[in-house]
């Protein structure tokens, strides 16, 4: 059975004063809100994981307003979601406990951002036996300056995160190319 795994579409995300100056994929969550509106459309399980951040500065914070999740893809009444302090999606939470729980051995994974909390879960989801699909147009990343002070633009560390992802820890897809598929 296939679920999908909506992580960290909150609000203080699109912040890029805080994260970087610049963010990949404007589109990553209507992307979301496109996979999140064909699986409940089906009925099929999804979960919805949020990012509690311990750092008081953060957007993510318990206490700010942008740990709220986005309306495009708010948690319906019912609906599971998995809140976490680290960047996997798997420590210090039930979320694996719940997948197996379910009969669920197949992950559909999607939201922000590609290099640090959907690179991280992706592993261990992978390294936790899920057959793993990363959604690459449902996730998005910010610019990085690298160590040796050159800036990286958002769009190759988009790119890069996903690369290491792909084949090893995940199946990488788009967005249209996944909706068709769970039509046959």
């Amino acid at each position: 059975m296939t679920a999908l795994l909506l992580i960290d579409i909150q609000l203080g995300l699109q912040e890029t004063d805080f994260y970087g100056e610049e963010r990949s994929n404007p589109d990553a969550e209507k992307n979301c809100s496109r996979l999140l509106d064909e699986f409940r459309k089906r009925n099929l399980p999804l979960f919805h994981v949020q990012h509690c951040s311990t750092n008081s500065e953060s957007p993510l914070h318990p206490n700010k307003a942008g740990n709220a999740f986005n309306p495009l893809v708010a948690p319906k009444d019912g609906e599971p979601v998995v809140q976490k302090n680290v960047n996997s999606a798997f420590i210090g939470t039930d979320l694996e406990s719940q997948l197996k729980a379910k009969g669920i051995t197949d992950l559909v994974i999607a939201g922000l951002t590609t290099e640090h909390c959907i690179s991280t879960s992706t592993r261990m989801a992978s390294n936790l036996g899920f057959n793993t699909t990363l959604i690459s147009d449902a996730t998005a990343s910010f610019n990085k300056i690298g160590i040796d002070g050159e800036s990286i633009s958002a769009k190759t560390v988009h790119q890069i995160a996903l690369a290491n992802l792909k084949d090893e820890f995940a199946t990488i897809k788009d967005t249209t190319t996944l909706l068709q598929e769970l039509d046959n």
